[in-house]
């Protein structure tokens, strides 16, 4: 058993003593060595606590003991049986049979590359034992493969149990998961509960321990539903870690001062002036809330959450300009030197139009240029900049930055933020962040609560249609004959790859297989690009796209986010079953995004399974991105669509938005009830509180109570 110490709080930000054992690795579980932690890695995690939030998703029961005459074929039973005769294979290709029976009848236990020794040991001739496993027949005589146990009759009550079975990866049995699990759940603590009171009596829910305990040890189907008390008070737990955690970065980053933002229009109107159209109804809207917030003497905190090509960047530069107007700065961040060189070629000529001096700093810039534009920065005269990660290193200096924007907010920790926030000298800059992945409601509230929330759901005009087709990929011929013809008639096409999970190069080889491919149809016009290449050479292959020097690009989902070449009108995307909605949705945004209409091919792989067909027609039926992600949320439940890389969002272990929506909710009034009673969580939940957040991992948080 593991050593349960009370809770010590010797440094204000170091772990709670009750909770050590929980983060040692499952290397120091029984039966678990280098090999197998590395599997339970892969599936679960490879510390104790992560096996306590890897729940069961079936069971088997193992209760029903007959006789062997009275066992039907495919049925999981326990029988007492008196071992016969061992049959031994005359060679390793043959299998090694005992027969055992018992008043009703025989059955045959089959062993394939069978250790003869264990066998006898295990079941020696004339005794009784207790097997589990699987009826089939042979011949019309029962057998079992491989009985799941074998134990002498004083332990058959060990395996006449409901066993609960987990979620594996090849290589890891029920058998090995089970054990570790169990030798797990021997760790679990006696924590403080943190619950207030009287909720958690109104939903009938038992402490932490029992239902953590109760979730691994099913006795039932319907005992699986996220909704029983054991797994809704679980879930619970975790909501409100985040919706704690989330309330002190937003109480942390709101204690700094803010400053009022009032500029004078002047700016925003030449820019308005050289724009091709009028903002959407939806584009003003944003506008209105930012500046609004702006002119406030808080600190503004906002995401702006727009479709793919909704005109986030706009509403960006009018915002910047805003601050820019009243003499201050404005940086605007990427997450790849892609997306940031991009922003600054669109957004540098609305600039240059109103006279504002814009430039661009990535990592690439180096030597005597890269010390110019640091020092015309510092001095003021460099009015908004465009950056990735670059921009958080400390030789990076402003004049007086009063406004940051983040694009791509997901790929940016809370602690970068904090750390532009430092950037300013005299208050915390206002902050917006923007996403393109459009997130169902539930959600925002579970990744931005700490956060206002502006939306863009209108597309700007002179936005073409995307057809949307779905073929299998046996026609993958065909489709590349039409994508020939296409080019010759002067589109421009993407060809996108899928992203395999385990291993870069399989990646890398199907990609090159496609290139390849097309290549030998349409020559030098074919370009390649994936995620081995470095910056350099993925801004040569992206910069011969747009110029038009290539016609067709091949690539892996680097390009999900934020490029944007206006003459791409195609859009081939194979094995289109292993993407989500999201990530689909995504890549067709690519298309598009000039006046000519798109066309999606969706290649696919027969036969389709029921989630992959429901996800192709809806990417046929629409192309909003919150109506896609809704229905996402509908189709995976939140666990997965929270957990993709592409969404970005936290990942819970135990929560499923589409069922614990009601909990979110009331772990948001929780949270907000608490930090009005107990701002610093010094008071009687206070130390409860701290266990909770640190148990999900929400260290962060628990240093906001000091900092700020």
């Amino acid at each position: 058993m593991a050593p349960h110490g009370g809770i010590s709080y010797s440094d204000p930000i170091m772990r709670p003593e009750i909770l050590f054992s929980l983060f040692t690795p499952v290397t120091s579980l029984a039966g678990v060595g280098p090999r197998i932690a590395k599997l339970i890695e892969k599936v679960a995690g490879e510390r104790i606590l992560d096996l306590f939030w890897h729940l069961p998703a079936g069971l088997i029961d193992r209760r029903f003991s007959p006789l062997i005459a009275e066992a039907m074929e495919g049925q999981i039973v326990t029988l007492t049986v008196t071992v016969g005769s061992h049959s031994k294979p005359q060679n390793r290709r043959q299998p090694y049979r005992v027969t055992c029976f018992d008043e009703s009848g025989d059955i045959s236990l089959v062993f394939f590359h069978a250790h003869t020794d264990y066998l006898e040991k295990t079941l020696p001739e004339g005794e009784v034992r207790v097997i589990s496993g699987k009826i089939e027949f042979f011949n019309d005589t029962a057998q079992m493969n491989h009985p799941d146990h074998i134990v002498t009759v004083e332990d058959a009550d060990s395996i006449k149990t409901v066993e609960p079975v987990f979620p594996l990866t090849a290589g890891l049995t029920t058998k090995t998961m089970g054990k570790a699990v169990r030798g797990a759940l021997e760790y679990v603590p006696d924590l403080p509960e943190w619950i207030n009171e009287p909720y958690r009596a109104a939903r009938g829910w038992n402490d932490w321990k029992t239902s953590l305990l109760a979730a691994h040890h099913p006795q039932s189907l319907q005992d699986l539903e996220p909704a029983t008390l054991a797994r809704s008070r679980l879930a619970y737990d975790e909501l409100l870690a985040n919706q704690l955690a989330l309330a002190l970065v937003r109480k942390s980053l709101r204690r700094r001062p803010g400053r009022v933002t009032r500029g004078d229009q002047r700016l925003q109107r030449q820019v308005r002036e050289s724009l091709p159209w009028p903002l959407t109804g939806a584009q003003e809207r944003s506008v209105a809330e930012i500046v609004s917030d702006m002119a406030e003497p808080h600190r503004m905190l906002r995401l702006l959450q727009g479709d793919v090509g909704s005109g986030k960047t706009i509403v960006a530069l009018l915002a910047m300009l805003n601050a820019v107007e009243e003499g201050r700065q404005a940086v605007l961040m990427a997450p790849t030197e892609i997306l940031a060189r991009q922003h600054y070629q669109s957004l540098k000529p609305l600039a240059d139009a109103a006279g504002v001096r814009m430039e661009v700093l990535t990592g690439r810039d180096k030597g005597k240029p890269r010390e110019a534009k640091l020092a015309e920065l510092e001095s003021g005269a460099i009015d908004i900049l465009v950056g990735t990660h670059a921009v958080f290193q400390e030789t990076v200096a402003f004049k007086d930055l009063a406004f940051a924007v983040i694009d791509e907010q997901h790929r940016f920790g809370v602690h970068q933020r904090l750390a532009l926030s430092a950037k300013a000298t005299e208050a915390a800059p206002d902050l917006l962040v923007m996403t393109a992945t459009p997130i169902p409601r539930t959600l925002t509230l579970t990744a931005y609560g700490d956060m206002e929330v502006s939306r863009l759901d209108e597309k700007p005009p002179g936005r073409a249609p995307v057809d949307t087709r779905a073929l299998p990929l046996e026609r993958l011929d065909q489709v590349a004959e039409g994508v020939r013809r296409a080019v010759d008639d002067g589109a421009r096409v993407y060809w996108v790859c899928p992203l395999v999970e385990e291993s870069d190069l399989v990646d890398l080889a199907a990609a090159e297989e496609r290139f390849a491919h097309l290549s030998g149809l349409m020559g030098d016009r074919v370009g390649l690009i994936h995620g081995r290449l470095k910056g350099p050479q993925k801004d040569a292959v992206m910069a011969d796209f747009s110029s038009g020097k290539l016609d067709v690009l091949v690539a892996t989902t680097v390009i999900e986010v934020g490029v944007d070449v206006p003459e791409a009108t195609v859009m081939v995307i194979e094995h289109a079953e292993r993407f989500g909605l999201a990530q689909l949705h995504q890549l067709r945004g690519r298309i598009g995004r000039g006046n000519r209409p798109g066309t999606c091919l969706l290649l696919y792989t027969n036969p389709l399974g029921e989630t992959a067909k429901a996800r192709i027609e809806i990417m046929r039926e629409t192309e909003d991105g919150f109506l896609i992600a809704e229905k996402d949320l509908e189709l995976r439940g939140a666990g997965e669509v929270l957990g993709t890389k592409q969404s970005g969002l936290p990942a819970f272990h135990l929560a499923d938005l589409s069922v614990h929506a009601d909990l979110l909710a009331a772990a948001r009034d929780d949270a907000k009830l608490i930090l009005e009673m107990e701002p610093e969580l010094d008071g009687k939940r206070g130390p409860a509180l701290r266990v909770l957040l640190y148990l999900f991992e929400r260290d962060a948080a628990v240093s906001y109570l000091r900092s700020g």
